[in-house]
C-alpha cells in the first residue's frame, strides 16, 4: 500500500459519504430519525453517527495511539446539520493526518484496544483501509433505505467517482 492509493480511497470514501448525506437531506428530518428495521443502528441518524464514530475511533488509534473506550453519543446529533458538521470536521482531521504520512509509515504496526479493552495489532495501512471498507458497508445499508424512501443517493461505485474526475 502507498499513500497515494490510500489518499485516493479516502477521497472516494468522502465523495460517497457526501452523496449519502445529500440524499439523507432530501429525505427530510422525519426520515433522518425514523426507525428502520433493516438498519443495524436503527436509523439513518444512528448509522451515519456510527460511520463517524468508527472514523473518529480509528483515527485516534492510528494517529494519537489512544484507544477510546466509549463511542460518540448519537444524541449529540439530533439534526442532520450537526452530524454533517461533525463528519466534515473529522474528515478534515483525517485528511491532515493522511498528508502527514509517508509510504514507510503505512507499514508500521499499531497496537490498540477495542472499546471492550481487547488488545490487537495490525499494520497501519490495514487499519486505514478497514475504515474505508467499513464506511462502504454502512453506506450501502443507508442507500437501500434511502432508495426505498424515493431518495436514492445514486451510484456509489468507485468507478463512477473516477469517471467524475475526468
Amino acid at each position: 500500500m502507498d499513500i497515494k492509493t490510500l489518499s485516493t480511497l479516502y477521497n472516494y470514501n468522502y465523495w460517497a459519504t457526501d452523496r449519502v448525506l445529500q440524499a439523507t437531506r432530501r429525505a427530510g428530518d422525519i426520515s433522518f430519525t425514523a426507525s428502520y428495521p433493516e438498519l443495524y443502528y436503527g436509523s439513518l441518524q444512528g448509522t451515519l453517527a456510527h460511520i463517524l464514530t468508527a472514523e473518529w475511533i480509528w483515527r485516534k488509534r492510528c494517529q494519537e495511539r489512544i484507544s477510546p473506550s466509549t463511542l460518540l453519543d448519537t444524541s449529540a446529533f439530533p439534526i442532520l446539520d450537526k452530524l454533517e458538521a461533525r463528519i466534515n470536521e473529522e474528515q478534515g482531521y483525517t485528511l491532515a493526518y493522511l498528508e502527514s504520512l509517508t509510504d514507510l509509515d503505512l507499514a508500521q504496526t499499531i497496537s490498540y484496544k477495542s472499546t471492550k479493552g481487547q488488545p490487537y495489532q495490525n499494520t497501519l495501512w490495514e487499519l486505514l483501509v478497514h475504515v474505508v471498507n467499513h464506511g462502504t458497508q454502512h453506506r450501502s445499508e443507508i442507500a437501500m433505505v434511502l432508495t426505498k424512501l424515493g431518495h436514492s443517493p445514486g451510484d456509489l461505485d468507485m468507478i463512477v467517482y473516477f469517471r467524475q474526475l475526468l
